[in-house]
């Protein structure tokens, strides 16, 4: 499938939409930019909420698809989250029906499945179809995300890739995300394979590297043509050095969510 030309990146203030900025223009994309907050050299930016239907309507006429991004990424309060990552993904849904149902890939989240229990024995990788199991209320609304998805696929012919993205920063900082971390440049492969994949109708792919001690399995990624390059593992020694191994009595260790189970949750995740 040829690449779309002109991508709407919402959320593009945001560390996830920083790192697709740099990386995304390089498989020939303009980026049409959206977040709540300004971003700096970035005049012709959208500066709006997802709670502003107009604003939204308006970026999303004339682009080939929407990378969303924007929400609240941590837990949050019930209120806060029903407002960003709930209504505010309706909202985008919406404004992508009006304008002729282009294609979303939409930022869900490995705490959609929280509360699996992690493969810390070598046991098999968790399949994409794990039944779903939210660990806070941010995982919940990445629940409704998908379901959206599938809904506007069903009823309007609405593509989404649905990407649970484990962590995605320059390095890994915990071991724990020695098993989900997602390289930048990984990140721009899985989006631009998401992109331009055919026939995608629903699909619910996991977003990590390929990383030695992976939890999850990538194929319904790599079925878009995702062909992830890097691996946690030259940041093993060091963090493991630093941090231990996984251990079975940290509660933040025994689940796929991590610290999003313990309460408070515990940073970095």
């Amino acid at each position: 499938m040829p690449a779309p030309r002109t991508i709407l990146l919402t959320g593009a203030a945001g560390g996830l939409g920083t790192l697709m900025r740099g990386l995304l223009p390089a498989y020939g994309y303009e980026l049409r930019l959206f977040d709540v907050t300004p971003i700096e050299g970035e005049p012709t930016a959208i500066c709006a909420d997802l709670a502003d239907k107009d604003a939204l309507r308006e970026a999303v006429r004339g682009v080939d698809a929407v990378i969303h991004l924007a929400g609240i990424s941590l837990e949050s309060t019930f209120d806060k989250i029903l407002a960003a990552n709930i209504e505010g993904t309706y909202n985008l849904y919406e404004a992508a029906r009006a304008e002729g149902s282009v294609r979303i890939i939409n930022a869900s989240s490995n705490h959609a499945v929280g509360y699996t229990p992690a493969p810390l024995d070598g046991g098999p990788l968790i399949p994409i179809d794990t039944p779903r199991r939210p660990d806070t209320f941010y995982g919940l609304s990445k629940c409704f995300g998908e379901d959206l998805a599938q809904l506007y696929w069903d009823k309007f012919g609405q593509e989404t890739v649905s990407v649970r993205i484990g962590s995605c920063f320059m390095e890994p900082s915990s071991v724990r995300m020695l098993s989900v971390w997602m390289s930048p440049g990984d990140g721009a492969r899985l989006f631009h394979a998401a992109l331009t994949a055919e026939d995608v109708q629903h699909s619910v792919v996991y977003g990590s590297s390929a990383n030695t001690r992976l939890w999850w399995d990538l194929t319904s990624a790599k079925a878009l043509g995702y062909e992830p390059r890097d691996d946690s593992e030259q940041y093993a020694e060091k963090i493991i050095a630093e941090q231990g191994e996984l251990d079975r009595s940290n509660p933040a260790h025994v689940h796929l969510g991590g610290p999003f189970l313990t309460d408070p949750p515990i940073w970095p995740y």
